[in-house]
This record gives C-alpha cells, structure tokens and sequence, in this order.
C-alpha cells in the first residue's frame, strides 16, 4: 500500500513538472505573456501532498527548462524557496469543501493572501540576488529576454544600483504570477487530494 502511494507521488511531480514546462512554454513563446508561470504545479504538489514531493517537482521543472535552454538554471532557488514558504504557511486544502463554513472560507483566504505577498517579495529578492551575482558579478551573457528585463528599461537611466534595479524590476511581474500561482496551484491541489487520497 505504501510503495503503491510513492509510485502516485512519483508520477503525479514528473506530470506536475510537465505541466510545469508546457505552461511556461505556452506563455513565453505562443502567447508571449510577460510572466513567468513556471510553478504553478510545484505550488500545487505542495499544497496537496507535502514539501518533499514539492521540492522534486521543482528540480524536475528545471531540469527540463534547463535541458531546453541547454544550459543549468541558478533560478531553481527561487522555486524550492516559493516551495518551503508554501509548507510553512499553507492553509491545508482539506478545509475547503462543499460545506465549507463561510469563516473557514475566509481563513483560507487570508492565509493565501498571506503567502502571496510572502512569495512575491521573496522570490523577487532572490531572483533580484541571483540575477545580480549572474550576470553583474560573475559577467555571464543573457542569451534570452525574460519578464523583468522590460522593467529594467525604465530603470537604466537612473543611479540606481543594479541589484536593486534586479529586485525592483521583478516586483510587477511576480506579484501577478505569484496570484495565479497561489492560487491556481491551491485550487489545483483541492483536485490532486481527490486523486492521491481516492
């Protein structure tokens, strides 16, 4: 019975790290959406089954973005940091249900609101950090344009240091992506329990 449950979670992070890859690849380069959403399903296999599950989802997403860019991604950080955030303040998806009381509703609520904010100042500051010792520091080239890199446009005439210009720049975007990805990745994670736990 148990060796039947990680078989589950073994395949559920290898499909949520797909989901992970084909979403992204659908908002960068069909849709061309300035967002990231690379982490929905990493934020979804937390919120339903735990932080280890989360954090193998996470390296398998970037596995994969890796092996399309043919080149490692020091961005990983900011999805295991998004994913330990997630376990320390996640409300559990078990408290929603058709007779959800209206109070535990809006418990809920404010509890993701709570981690989205959370996540999106984190992430922002360390992909800022990364970004910064990357690509100033260690003077490695970009060979891609990524969400922030329209923010910065505005920023480049002023005195302002680049790290900061790398954590401001990402402020706008992640504070959407990070909504849709606490979010969505709750409500998904409501649909993965029914499956893990069925």
């Amino acid at each position: 019975m148990r060796f039947g449950r990680v078989i589950k979670l073994g395949l559920l992070c290898v499909l949520a790290a797909g989901a992970n890859y084909l979403v992204n690849n659908i908002c960068v380069y069909y849709l061309k959406i300035p967002l990231y959403l690379d982490t929905i399903f990493n934020a979804a296999v937390c919120f339903s089954t735990g932080l280890v599950p989360g954090i193998i989802t996470a390296g398998l997403s970037y596995t994969a973005l890796a092996v399309r860019d043919s080149g490692f991604h020091p961005f990983v950080l900011c999805s295991i940091a998004e994913v330990l955030l997630i376990w320390r303040l996640k409300p559990s998806p078990s408290e929603l249900s058709f007779e959800t009381k209206r109070d535990t509703l809006v418990s809920v609520i404010a509890r993701l609101m709570l981690l989205f904010i959370a996540a999106s100042l984190a992430v922002s500051v360390l992909g800022g950090i990364i970004d910064f010792i990357t690509y100033n520091v260690l003077s490695n080239s970009k060979t891609f344009f990524s969400a922030e890199d329209a923010f910065k446009i505005g920023f480049l005439k002023s005195n302002i240091h680049p790290l900061a210009i790398n954590i401001m720049s990402r402020i706008p975007v992640n504070m959407v992506d990070r909504f849709i990805v606490i979010f969505g990745g709750f409500g998904a994670a409501v649909l993965c329990r029914k499956i893990i736990y069925k």
